[in-house]
């Protein structure tokens, strides 16, 4: 068991954390949500002994072990890839290490014998001659090849070093495990696993993550940062996101009966659980939600962004046209043979296990670079508004955000400040945020001054490569609620899953050896065994 007690944390004026008391028990995943800047971060740090609060105190019981996602990826450099993982679990690597130096010992006495006999029975308790073997595992299963497990940390590349991280955190079954963004740099089937292999872990689990399939997916508790404390709440990040908003409208209506109001939560709470009935969490996981009280349901202070994506015109039946365009970055095939149509709505994933095929792809349909082999041509009645994944380019200048969006006016009301400060405000950008300096903004808040800038063109075709990027989850909420009610044409990258399979209802698919073309939702599109199969081809 974990507990927090009488936590609190202040930076200056500026209180954090305001007496804190919360247990986390065995058995359950529990996922950590608050607005940028509530704690996050800075609650696991003290959680791992990071970092020291102000006052209170942080209780492990005796004997537990506690384990770490690491997040800084160059930290293993030295080691090897096995014994990277090895060193996930610190005692049973530092017995090993302890025996290893007595056997190298030029002086090996009686005492040094003994000494080794011992360490080589508790290093059996901890069934350590199998951790090699356990850890090769991991590895494989992170898509780590065998080949790898001797080379060193440093010889891999960033994606490589995340998995590896991973194992390490995850190795020897510990009991506490701690996870800050764990999805970050994986791969669809990788989150897959690391889903499923979390939905059935035995012990604590709390993670920060801003994937809400994830959360779904792994959490039986939501942990919401609010008002300075943590408060517990049964069920995953959709129950938690969903009843909020429903305790917020009913607190609204405040001619509406406590009966019908009470009647209304309880209808809900049933229609949810059923839900999680058939879920895999309910089946994998120990302990899953035993009982949504209504107690536990009450109004959130989050301020969501006001994201609505309007068009000035309706677009016509002509779209997109893409022919046959192919494209290589230093002599490596990223795409080849793309050949597909538009159709005016279509909401299409566009999706690449390369990441820099959609970047390229997005970059050639918007004229910014140029393809090796055939052409795309626009419908005459579309606009277009893109979000690229790389915004540095757009926040140069040091201008304000209120002249920094007129830029892209195009008439004298849209270049009014009343007009601009709209837009900027439905971003949260209101009184003097807006005056805020545009080469001074952190990741989220370009992406947020991007969708405003998209808001006020009133495109009929939105073009987002990874719009979730730097979002919090209030943010990625309100963006993914836009595109789905958007009435024009979308092509959208993303690697957040629940995002992937509400907005798109096509999936085209880049590869080294040709296009897949399907309409169809996200999930049928990743467990159709044709298309798995058509997969291992093309990228093969």
């Amino acid at each position: 068991m974990l507990s927090v007690n009488n936590l609190s944390v202040q930076f200056g004026k500026r209180v954090l954390f305001d007496d804190v008391n919360v247990t986390f028990t065995p058995g359950n995943c529990y996922g950590i949500i608050g607005a940028n800047g509530a704690g996050k971060s800075t609650f696991l740090k003290i959680i791992c002994g990071f970092q020291e609060p102000n006052s209170g105190n942080v209780f492990l019981e005796p004997g537990k072990r506690l384990s770490v996602l690491e997040q800084n990826h160059n930290a293993c450099d030295a080691y090897s890839v096995l014994e990277t993982v090895l060193r996930g679990n610190k005692h049973l690597f530092g017995i090993k290490q302890a025996i290893e130096d007595l056997y190298a010992k030029p002086d090996f006495s009686d005492a040094d014998g003994e000494k080794v006999g011992q360490l080589q029975m508790e290093f059996e308790e901890m069934d350590g001659w199998n951790a090699e073997s356990g850890a090769a595992s991991l590895l494989s299963h992170l898509e780590i090849s065998e080949h790898l497990h001797h080379s060193l940390m440093a010889d891999l590349d960033g994606k490589q070093k995340v998995r590896v991280l991973l194992a390490q955190a995850l190795f020897g079954n510990p009991d506490v495990l701690i996870m800050d963004e764990p999805t970050n740099d994986l791969d669809y089937e990788t989150i897959i696993w690391l889903e499923n292999f979390l939905a059935n872990y035995d012990n604590t689990v709390i993670v920060v993550s801003h994937d809400r399939h994830f959360l779904d997916a792994v959490c039986t508790h939501i942990s919401d940062i609010d008002f300075g404390k943590i408060n517990h709440f049964s069920g995953n990040y959709t129950f938690w996101y969903e009843s909020s908003q429903l305790a917020a409208r009913q607190r609204a209506q405040q001619n509406k009966k406590s009966e019908e109001k009470k009647k209304e939560l309880e209808e809900f709470i049933a229609r949810f659980s059923a839900n999680v009935a058939k879920s895999k969490q309910a089946t994998s996981r120990k302990k899953m939600i035993d009982k949504l009280d209504i107690a536990e349901i009450r109004p959130s202070s989050r301020r969501y962004p006001g994201i609505i994506f309007e068009q000035e015109r309706e677009a016509g039946d002509q779209i997109l046209n893409v022919e046959n365009l192919s494209y290589s970055l230093d002599g490596e095939t990223l795409f080849d043979q793309v050949h597909f149509n538009m159709a005016r709505g279509d909401k299409a994933i566009v999706y690449s296990k390369d990441s820099r095929a959609v970047s390229a792809f997005y970059d050639i349909i918007n004229g910014k670079i140029a393809a090796d082999a055939g052409k795309y041509e626009w419908g005459i009645t579309t606009s277009q508004a893109y979000l690229p994944l790389d915004n540095e380019s757009f926040f140069n200048a040091e201008l304000s955000l209120v002249d920094w969006l007129r830029q892209w006016s195009q008439t004298e009301e849209e270049r009014e400040e009343v007009y601009l400060r709209g837009f900027l405000g439905k971003m949260l950008f209101s009184g003097d945020e807006a005056l805020k300096t545009s080469n001074v903004l952190s990741g989220g808040e370009k992406v947020r001054c991007m969708l405003s800038k998209m808001m006020m063109t009133r495109a009929n075709v939105l073009m987002l490569d990874e719009p979730t990027n730097h979002l919090d989850l209030e943010s990625i909420t309100a963006i993914n609620n836009a595109l789905k009610n958007f009435k024009g044409t979308v092509l959208c990258t993303t690697h957040d899953h629940a995002f992937a399979q509400t907005v798109g209802n096509r999936l085209i698919e880049l590869t080294p050896k040709g296009l897949i073309d399907r309409y169809t939702t996200f999930d049928d599109y990743m467990s159709d065994p044709k298309v798995k199969e058509l997969r291992l081809k093309m990228y093969g």
